[in-house]
C-alpha cells in the first residue's frame, strides 16, 4: 500500500498592523487638534473615525485574527468600533435616533474605554516600547477626556487634546517603524522590542 503525501501549504501574510496602528494615530491626532479647540468637530473628523479610525481598524484586527495574535485583534477590533461607535453618538441624535449623550455618559463611555486600554497597557510590557507609549499615552488620554466631561473643564479638554495629539503621534511611529524596518530589513527606526 502506498504511503498518503501530505501537503501542506504555507500561508505568508502581512502585517496588518501598520494599517490598524495608522487608521488609529491619524484619526486620533485629527480629533485631538479638535479637543485642543483649533476647529470645530466638523465632517472630516467624522469620515476618518468612519473609514480609516473604524473600518481600516476592523479590517486590522480581522487580519491579526489570521495570523493567530489574539492581542493584535482585540485591540484593532475594539479600537475600530470605538470610532464608529463615537461617530454614532455624534450623528444619531441629529437623525433622531435617540437623545444626545450627556456630559456624564460621556464621561462614563470614555472610563470605560480608559479601562480596556489600561488592561491592554499591560499586554504591551511584553511586545514593545514603542506600544508601551502608544497605549500608555491612549489610557491616559481617556482619562483625561472622562474627567473633562465629568467635571465640564475646558482646560483638561484642552490638556487632554494636545495630549490626544502625541499619542496619535506615537501610534503613526510605531506604523512606520514596522513598515520601514521591513523594506530595510534592519531597524531604521527603533520600536523597543521586548524579548
Amino acid at each position: 500500500m502506498e504511503k498518503e503525501k501530505i501537503v501542506s501549504f504555507k500561508e505568508v501574510t502581512a502585517n496588518p498592523a501598520p494599517l490598524g496602528l495608522m487608521g488609529f494615530g491619524m484619526t486620533t491626532v485629527l480629533l485631538n487638534i479638535h479637543n485642543a479647540g483649533f476647529f470645530s468637530l466638523n465632517a472630516m473628523i467624522l469620515a476618518m473615525g468612519i473609514f480609516y479610525g473604524g473600518l481600516a481598524q476592523v479590517i486590522a484586527g480581522i487580519m491579526e485574527f489570521k495570523k493567530n495574535n489574539t492581542f493584535g485583534t482585540t485591540a484593532f477590533t475594539s479600537y475600530g468600533f470605538f470610532w464608529l461607535s463615537l461617530v454614532a453618538l455624534n450623528i444619531l441624535p441629529m437623525m433622531g435616533y435617540g437623545e444626545a449623550a450627556d456630559s456624564l455618559s460621556m464621561a462614563a463611555y470614555l472610563f470605560m474605554w480608559g479601562l480596556f486600554t489600561f488592561f491592554m497597557f499591560i499586554g504591551t510590557l511584553r511586545i514593545s516600547r514603542a506600544l508601551q507609549v502608544v497605549f500608555g499615552s491612549l489610557a491616559l488620554l481617556f482619562f483625561l477626556l472622562a474627567i473633562a466631561n465629568f467635571t465640564g473643564s475646558a482646560l483638561i479638554l484642552t490638556i487632554a487634546g494636545y495630549e490626544g495629539i502625541i499619542c496619535g503621534f506615537t501610534a503613526i511611529y510605531a506604523a512606520m517603524a514596522q513598515v520601514i524596518n521591513e523594506l530595510y530589513g534592519k531597524s531604521v527606526l527603533p520600536i523597543g522590542e521586548v524579548n
